[in-house]
């Protein structure tokens, strides 16, 4: 959308206020967020995410005047909220390290299944798809994944394994986690996020302790 045509966009649009702005800016993220997960960012507009929300484009341009790459940064980091809790959700299933690193692996196949293996994670596609082009974007996954990685190094080195082999170990537990969802929705099979679960837990147990 042209510059003109967005300020005659903003300016025939009643905007929200209050409550209700707070609600229509919650609704963008979280339509961002689902259209990043079930199509490519390119093929995410401010039309398709005001439409997905049953907002006006005005709105989005409202709160995200930026465009698209806006609110698709702060899905990015709403989806971070919700994996960081399940990724906590399952490392807090056990004392044990290497079970709670294998819970964490399923955990979201259940999800998985019941949207048809649409709703997976979009920080590491959408990451991928907008490398060098959108830095906003790959800085909100670098965030992401990072914090995804402290997670776990937390919870290995509590179990005895020497910091700089728990950060290693946690990068390698994050780029299975990251690799076996994709697997397991482009199959549309769980298989993957399961063998990941048991190869997690032995890699973990593996792992020289203090």
């Amino acid at each position: 959308m042209c510059a003109a045509s967005r300020v005659d966009v903003l300016d025939a649009t009643p905007l929200p206020t209050g409550r209700s702005e707070t609600d229509t800016r919650r609704r963008i993220i979280q339509a961002a967020a689902g259209l990043l997960q079930r199509q490519e960012y390119e093929s995410t507009s401010v039309k398709s995410i005001a439409g997905a929300a049953k907002a006006s484009p005005g709105s989005v341009y409202h709160f995200f005047p930026g465009g698209k790459q806006q609110p698709a940064i702060e899905a990015m980091r709403h989806d971070a909220e919700d994996f960081s809790a399940m990724l906590t959700e399952g490392l807090a299933s056990s004392a044990d390290p290497a079970e709670a690193v294998a819970a964490c692996a399923l955990l979201p196949t259940e999800s998985l299944k019941h949207s048809d293996w649409a709703d997976g994670c979009p920080t590491a596609v959408t990451a991928l798809e907008t490398v060098g082009r959108v830095p906003g974007l790959q800085d909100a996954a670098t965030e992401t994944l990072t914090h995804r990685q402290n997670l776990v190094t937390t919870k290995v080195e509590a179990g005895g394994v020497a910091t700089l082999a728990a950060r290693s170990l946690a990068g390698t537990v994050v780029c299975l986690l990251e690799g076996a969802e994709l697997l397991s929705r482009v199959t549309g099979d769980d298989t993957p996020l399961r063998d990941a679960a048991g190869h997690l837990a032995q890699l973990v147990r593996a792992s020289p302790r203090v």
